[in-house]
């Protein structure tokens, strides 16, 4: 039986969690093989140019996520201690609290024309407008397999940009294509339907096209993940679960107020979302982008995230953000641990696969605030960091357990320490 729930899977060995996640998850030996060459050099040679090498990263689990009623082992590729923990223990409280509930608005993406040197830029606008459904269907024809999947180029919209700038590079029409593009993320599928649509567009408006590519800022496009956690289950050694889950709505309106702190905080968001975007072979840095995009909508950058004590006195958590990601298409159909990611998240869909990040991420934002208001980031960070540590001063084998909780006991976590530590081993 397919779950997410595995008591004790980080005291195993590495061998010991592959042949588990395995047989849970129906692995083949074939697929099992990605564990140990997770990119062979021959496909990452044809991925991008003048390659010489590949970057591992750690590639951990995620367990304990119940969303809409389903279970999902979430798959996360990151290099940053505590990460996947802190996730994973926040998991287990929410699952306890009945899970995460999910939603998402679709799969709506954008793609832009910039169109300049117009001598009536209102006259230009009403010209496309007029003959919207023929540009429509003339960039559905551009992707007919697209519109087979029931897909396709939906609605289209003109902006005036800057019609009393005294600049002639100012002043421009946008056009915006709006479309559905499935369960592929969509990038290549709206840049080749805008670029087909521009010579149309400068005959209608007597300009001239520059830009014609997709938007990043998918605000057509959104997965929601909400929280209700009952303050019993937040207690934390000498604190109340009240006193966590005020210190957690205290926090949050820091970050709603304050730039400063909103970035730190976004930041801890996006830890959780990120490595779950780079497992499964999508775009992080277009992720990123239109996340912090969204999270200044309201004209400062503020708190992605939103935390509230509902009227039982419950800690209720709340994200909302543009989720352009694809369960086909790019890199997922070349890539060996992408593929596999998929396999392990079992999601039928990009609009399931966004409402599962969006958990993740708001799980990884209570875990940085809960240890924010409680003990301090430190205390659980460093314990982990601590193994990172006895190996940079070059310990091995068994003597990286050793060192690392010498480390912790003597609250001496750096690498300094270590050596002497390391040294004082091996004699």
């Amino acid at each position: 039986m397919k779950t997410s729930r595995i008591p004790g899977f980080y005291k195993k060995t590495v061998d010991e969690r592959r042949e588990l996640i395995s047989t849970i998850h129906s692995i083949d030996e074939k697929d099992k093989s990605n564990f140990t060459e997770p990119l062979p050099l021959a496909t990452a040679d044809n991925m991008i140019e003048n390659v010489i090498g590949t970057f591992p990263l750690p590639f951990g689990l995620g367990l304990n996520f119940l969303v809409n009623g389903k279970e999902y082992v979430v798959p996360m590729a990151i290099e940053e201690p505590s990460v996947v923990a802190s996730a994973s223990y926040i998991a287990k409280i929410v699952r306890d609290a009945g899970g995460f509930t999910a939603e998402s608005t679709g799969r709506t993406m954008i793609g832009q024309i910039q169109v300049v040197g117009c001598s009536d830029l209102e006259s230009a606008k009403n010209s496309l407008l007029s003959e919207k459904e023929a540009l429509l269907n003339d960039a559905n024809a551009s992707y007919p397999s697209l519109v087979a999947r029931g897909g396709g180029a939906e609605d289209l919209e003109v902006r005036i940009i800057n019609e009393d700038s005294d600049s002639r590079y100012g002043q421009m029409l946008v056009v915006h294509i709006y479309i559905n593009t499935c369960d592929a993320m969509g990038a290549n599928i709206i840049n080749t339907m805008v670029e087909s649509l521009a010579p149309t567009v400068e005959q209608l408006t007597e300009g001239k096209v520059y830009l014609r590519i997709l938007s990043n800022y998918a605000d057509r496009c959104l997965a929601r993940a909400k929280c209700v956690i009952p303050p019993e289950l937040l207690e934390t050694g000498e604190f109340t679960g009240e006193e966590v889950r005020d210190g957690v709505v205290h926090a949050y309106e820091f970050a709603a107020s304050d730039p400063y702190r909103a970035v730190t905080h976004n930041k801890g968001i996006m830890n959780g979302i990120d490595p779950v975007v780079i497992a499964t072979g999508n775009d992080w840095r277009a992720v990123e982008a239109g996340a912090h995009a969204y999270a200044s909508r309201h004209g400062q950058y503020s708190s992605m995230t939103m935390w509230s004590v509902d009227g039982e006195g419950n800690l209720v958590g709340e994200l909302e953000l543009p989720m352009s990601v694809g369960t086909v298409g790019g890199s997922i159909r070349v890539h060996p641990m992408a593929q596999l990611s998929h396999k392990l998240l079992d999601v039928e869909s990009a609009e399931e696969l966004a409402q599962v990040i969006v958990a993740v991420g708001l799980a990884q934002n209570l875990g940085a605030l809960k240890a924010l208001v409680t003990d301090g980031i430190q205390k659980g960070h460093m314990a982990l960091h601590s193994r990172s540590v006895a190996m940079a001063a070059g310990a091995t084998g068994e003597m990286i357990d050793i060192i690392a909780e010498r480390l912790i006991q003597e609250k001496q976590i750096r690498v300094g320490k270590a050596k002497e530590l390391v040294a004082e081993y091996i004699k």
